[in-house]
């Protein structure tokens, strides 16, 4: 898979590199050509000076062929307009923005884009929305049963479950949905919770199904 990363700090470095390690593409964006030495040399060279937010820098960068995009700039503005652009002008189906600010993580969840607040951010968390239930990048199930049998995953949810209840969810997909993660607060799974794009799942769910149900609940449109 192909992954665009806006931002080359130790994030968006680590990001690339431990990408790259596992197997996929990467292009990193950042407007600073310098920021670019924290990159090794072979990732180096699909790095691309520009605009996050910039159609064309984005496609530069592969943002056409994308399967994931994050931003993780040092900018919450950026960050967040980058993301809707990757998410609806591209159509990316994985995107993340990383936020210095708590309090907007809410509106951002609103808009449909998965958030995760600098005080509460590790590289993991990002992976996991970017390609989540890969075992090659360690960000595989939460949790999984002595048996094997069942495993508890995390998913963002897609704007094909808008206002539908949490035992809709559980009742279409065959999963139990413990508790679920919005705008930086816990909230435990009420079976009549309405829920919003952008709000991050945490399901349990037979072992063979994770990619199944992770792509279903992260559907948009009609598609679910």
């Amino acid at each position: 898979m192909h992954i665009v990363i806006l931002g080359c700090g130790r994030v968006g470095s680590t990001l690339a590199h431990t990408l790259e390690d596992s197997g996929h593409t990467v292009a990193v964006i950042d407007r600073a050509p310098e920021a670019f030495r924290r990159l090794r040399s072979a990732t180096a060279r699909h790095a691309v000076t520009g605009l996050g937010h910039d159609r064309e820098v984005l496609v530069r960068a592969g943002i056409e062929r994308a399967g994931a995009f994050a931003a993780v700039s040092s900018g919450d503005n950026s960050n967040i307009i980058a993301a809707r652009v990757a998410r609806e002008t591209f159509g990316v189906r994985n995107v993340v923005a990383r936020i210095y600010d708590p309090r907007r993580a809410e509106v951002y969840q609103r808009l449909g884009i998965p958030t995760v607040a600098t005080v509460r951010w590790t590289a993991d968390m990002i992976l996991r929305h970017l390609v989540p239930g890969d075992e090659f990048l360690g960000t595989g199930p939460l949790w999984r049963d002595p048996s094997g049998s069942l495993v508890m995953v995390d998913a963002a949810v897609g704007t094909a479950w808008a206002q539908q209840r949490v035992e809709q969810v559980e009742s279409a997909l065959g999963v139990r949905v413990v508790y679920l993660s919005r705008g930086g607060e816990i909230h435990l799974a009420r079976s009549d919770l309405r829920l919003w794009p952008g709000d991050v799942l945490h399901v349990v769910a037979a072992a063979g199904a994770v990619e199944e149900t992770v792509g279903r609940i992260g559907a948009d449109g009609g598609e679910r």
